[in-house]
């Protein structure tokens, strides 16, 4: 189990940090990416997005 929890926090860091990249290059603004106010707090649901590095993920892989 505690091997999960580190791929986890290694995963979100590797999100963290490359999401200014990312968005530098338009992902987070496709279509079907929701960004909305609610309770006075910005909010960002990024379908597209995930299904698109998603994709990418699973073509690197079987390339491997």
């Amino acid at each position: 189990m505690i091997r999960w929890v580190i791929v986890i926090f290694l995963a979100l860091m590797l999100i963290s940090w490359f999401t200014p990249l990312l968005q530098r290059l338009g992902m987070g603004r496709l279509p079907g990416d929701f960004r909305f106010r609610l309770f006075g707090r910005e909010w960002f649901i990024p379908l597209t997005t995930t299904v698109i590095l998603s994709m990418v993920a699973a073509a690197i892989s079987r390339m491997l």
